[in-house]
């Protein structure tokens, strides 16, 4: 026989010492994860000693009887559901069956595990934590991996483990570790209601919609956060916009901020929301002019602060202005006019490059993100990117490698407008949010009821001067 064993290459010693080592770690592992989860054992030990005693129908009987309590519960009230017994039977499920047995197969076939030296490196789930909507499972990767390989492969490790999506994020201090947070149910499926006005206007955190989270997204119209928000025809910029208007609301009433809006499509775009401008244009040669207009008073107000204060404060006498430009390719790239593109470009280069310290904010919105087309938009530190038609356009807008992080703008479904990814200067991974959605009614009581204060006493100005602007 142990001719035999040499003539085939197998010693039976060494292989039973390989299958002892194979085995063991998988044992512990699973006496320690059942040990963090004492009520398992102690269920089935509870229905096994019913079956010795009472016989296996009764058995049966109970265990029927707890799964249509258990789901009656989840139907009749699924927020305490949730967060009770559907949080512990979800972890205990998805951590023994989807990223316990299924575990293996689907870092082998990913890629992500492999053999060395006669031994099976795969990457070790450190802990799982279940939700409703998103699972986040902490990863200890293989040495010599870094989170790009993991981001390469984020759709196929989707697909392995029956999620929506897959975003692989860093853990802060700890090297070699990392999340995998992988969507499930979609909180942002539903159309959200307009947001609760505020009573006063928070300049850096704005309301405008919900996170995938199930957070508040806010948007910042202080210190610099100039916003581009970059999507297909359909995709919901006009609902980020209204929803920022509505947040800013009670600012506008107030006089504490200004919004400067230019509306390249003839005006029909803002127009419902026009009582809420303190300046309003819709034609070429005005739009521009309100642009250079912008730049001069941000320049002015450079001027009076200048060895007063480093970064301006809204108040009634000096507002926040919000310079709200709906087309920007239509201003810088389509206008046939060569002079008016080269003075919309510098104009808004000088906004967008100066305008922190006087509060002077752009909030732009456009169609097509190539860079030939707005040249300038590294200028924005805060992106959103909308439903996108092509993939690279995620990238062209969020920056490279943005779409292997998570952000799938051309999968975003045409029935859910108003959804896209949010990424800040600064951070490596896009935020997935949900604008509220508001009807050309809510726009115009809100127009109505928050129209623009007038610190001028010049009145709302509506600039519609295209003769004028020619005779000039």
């Amino acid at each position: 026989m142990s001719a035999m064993a040499d003539e085939l290459g197998w010693v039976p010693a060494p292989a039973v010492g390989s299958a002892a080592r194979r085995t063991w770690p998988r044992t512990a592992r699973l006496a320690w994860w059942l040990a963090r989860r004492p009520l398992i054992p102690l269920g089935l030990a509870g229905v096994v000693a019913l079956g010795v005693v009472w016989g296996p129908v009764a058995a049966a009987v109970v265990v029927t009887a707890a799964g249509v309590v258990l789901s009656g519960w989840e139907h009749v009230h699924p927020a305490s559901f949730d967060v009770s017994a559907g949080r512990v039977m979800r972890g205990s499920w998805r951590s023994a069956w989807t990223y316990g047995l299924r575990w293996r197969a689907s870092m082998m076939f990913a890629g992500l595990g492999g053999r060395f030296d006669g031994a099976e490196w795969i990457p070790r789930v450190v802990r799982v934590r279940a939700g409703r909507y998103v699972d986040r499972v902490t990863v200890r990767m293989v040495v010599g991996q870094q989170p790009a390989d993991w981001e390469r492969r984020s759709d196929a490790l989707a697909h392995a483990f029956g999620a929506r999506s897959c975003q692989v994020t860093l853990i802060p201090g700890r090297p070699g570790y990392l999340n995998l947070n992988l969507g499930r149910e979609d909180r942002l499926r539903s159309v959200v209601d307009p947001l609760p006005i505020p009573a006063t206007v928070d300049l850096q955190a704005v309301p405008v919609g919900v996170t995938e989270d199930g957070e508040t997204w806010c948007l910042a119209i202080s210190g610099g956060a100039h916003t581009l928000a970059a999507g297909c025809t359909g995709s919901g910029k006009g609902s980020v916009i209204s929803s920022l208007l509505r947040g800013l609301a009670p600012g506008i009433r107030d006089g504490l901020v200004e919004v400067w809006a230019v509306d390249p499509k003839g005006g029909m775009e803002l127009a419902p929301a026009a009582g809420l401008f303190r300046r309003f244009a819709f034609r070429p040669h005005d739009m521009v002019e309100l642009l250079e207009e912008a730049a001069w008073t941000m320049s002015q107000r450079a001027e009076r602060l200048r060895g007063v204060v480093r970064t301006h404060t809204a108040t009634v006498g000096e507002p926040a202005i919000v310079v709200l430009v709906d087309e920007l390719a239509q201003l810088v790239s389509y206008e046939p006019d060569a002079q008016l593109r080269r003075r919309a470009t510098g104009a808004l280069s000088l906004l967008l490059s100066q305008g922190r310290g006087p509060g002077v904010t752009v909030i732009a919105a456009m169609q097509d993100p190539r860079k030939d087309i707005v040249t300038f938009r590294d200028l924005f530190p805060v992106r959103l990117a909308l439903r996108m038609v092509e993939t690279d356009q995620t990238d062209m807008v969020l920056g490279r490698g943005a779409r292997n992080r998570g952000a799938a703008c051309e999968l975003i479904p045409r029935s859910l407008p108003g959804v896209g990814y949010q990424l800040l200067d600064g951070e490596q991974h896009p935020t997935r949010v949900r604008a509220s959605w508001l009807s050309d009614t809510d726009i115009d009581a809100l127009a109505r009821q928050y129209p623009a204060t007038d610190t001028t006493g010049e009145g709302q100005v509506v600039i519609d001067l295209t003769d004028k602007a020619r005779d000039r």
